[in-house]
This record gives structure tokens, C-alpha cells and sequence, in this order.
């Protein structure tokens, strides 16, 4: 299975997972490169997903399902089975609230579409309001290989680094990833996240230790995780 990155709206990004002849599009919005490009391979689009469904993501399905053969497979079933197939391949469906309710990610080959969970340098604002809810999805996240390449929903590299770096100023990971950041094709891999973004480093000491200085909670994990969402979703 292939990956194909989409950008649309200025930094919404969609993908197309294929193989050799179907596809399956994940927040579809840029339609008209998607049908393009299927087109010029010559491959068929099976299903139109999501990874949550805020009108920015979900702006694409109804041409996407219009325009072709497609099947929309929801949210909600996916979450129950846990997983789709394409071409033979199983393609996990992890619930992640936090984001929203109904947020998701698709993971595959070491490939996570990370939608508005995990975004490069922060993870998503809790709309929620369920902090520890969004802790627990996120930690469903932390084990997977290091070498997992992370697909966010947007391109928002550049400002979540800047606040990165407001609060470990010394981190020199962060300029590390920014010399190698390319806006025409967005990733970082776990082990970048694990480097860069404070919010998944709720158990460093370093990070702890800049909470204490900042006078925030920091005895426990989750008090760890509340401050650092506080410092970040406010910047």
C-alpha cells in the first residue's frame, strides 16, 4: 500500500491510500487533484473516510461519493471494528477523544494518519474537554515503533515549533527538524515527537522539572499532561 498527500484549504491536509487498483481517500478535500490523480493511475476509489468530522475534513466526501463508485464507511462502525481492508490489507482504526468525540486515527506499514490528535510539535486542542480521556488516547499512540511516520490533518509545523521552543528554548532537536521540514510534503516520525513535542513528553524529568519552575502541576502524570495542555492550547 502507497500514501499520497493531499493539501488543501492552505494547510488542511487529506490522503489517498492505494494500491495497485482501489484507494481509499481520508479527508478527502482537495477533490479535484484526489479524481485526478486516480484518473492518471488508472485506480478506483473504494472508500471515502475520516479522521473526525469537523466540516474542514469533511468537506471533500459528498463530490468524492458523487463522483465515483465510493462507499462511505463512518466513523462510528469503524470504531467498532476496529479496522478496514484494502487490497488485502488491514488498515487499524484506533479511537483517539480528545480532539473531538468521534476522532480517530488509521494506522498501517508504520504509517499513522494522525488527523487533528497529533500534529507536529503539540497535540490537538481538547474540544472535548476530557483532558485525561485525551491522555489515554494519546498513550494508545506512544507505543508504536519509533520509525512510524506521522501524517497530521494540517500543515501547522511551524507555529507549534514555536511554541515548542518557548518552552524549552535549549532544545535543539526542534531547529534540527525545522531545517529538514518540507510544506510540500509534511511529516515527522515518532521518534522526531519524542524529541520535539512537549505535550507527549508528560513524563520527562526535564519537562517536569520546567513545569516546577513555571509553578504549574507536575506530581503526577496527568497533572503533567493538564499544564502542559494549559501552556499550549493558549499559545
Amino acid at each position: 500500500m502507497k500514501l499520497k498527500q493531499f493539501r488543501y484549504s492552505e494547510d488542511n491536509l487529506g490522503y489517498l491510500i492505494y494500491g495497485e487498483k482501489f484507494a481509499a481517500a481520508i479527508d478527502g478535500g482537495a477533490v479535484e487533484k484526489i479524481l485526478s490523480f486516480l484518473k492518471h493511475h488508472n485506480i478506483e476509489l473504494k472508500y471515502v473516510l475520516n479522521t473526525h468530522t469537523h466540516p474542514d475534513h469533511t468537506s471533500g466526501n459528498r463530490a468524492l461519493l458523487g463522483s465515483t463508485a465510493a462507499e462511505h464507511l463512518k466513523i462510528s462502525d469503524l470504531i467498532k471494528k476496529g479496522e478496514f481492508e484494502l487490497e488485502g490489507n488491514q488498515i487499524h482504526v484506533y479511537h483517539t477523544p480528545g480532539h473531538t468525540h468521534d476522532s480517530v486515527v488509521y494506522y498501517f506499514k508504520n504509517i499513522l494518519l494522525s488527523g487533528d490528535t497529533l500534529f507536529t510539535g503539540k497535540v490537538g486542542r481538547c474540544f472535548t474537554g476530557d483532558q485525561e480521556g485525551f491522555l489515554r488516547s494519546i498513550k494508545l499512540i506512544l507505543p508504536l515503533p519509533h520509525d512510524t511516520r506521522i501524517y497530521a490533518g494540517h500543515d501547522y509545523v511551524k507555529e507549534y515549533l514555536e511554541t515548542a521552543k518557548s518552552i524549552e528554548p535549549d532544545n535543539i532537536h526542534i531547529d534540527g527538524f525545522l531545517k529538514k521540514y518540507d510544506p510540500k510534503y509534511v511529516f515527522s516520525t515518532l521518534e522526531d515527537e519524542l524529541k520535539i513535542n512537549p505535550t507527549l513528553r508528560f513524563s520527562d524529568k526535564k519537562i517536569i522539572s520546567i513545569l516546577h519552575k513555571r509553578g504549574l502541576p507536575h506530581n503526577t502524570e496527568l497533572d503533567c499532561w493538564k499544564s502542559l495542555l494549559s501552556i499550549t492550547q493558549n499559545t
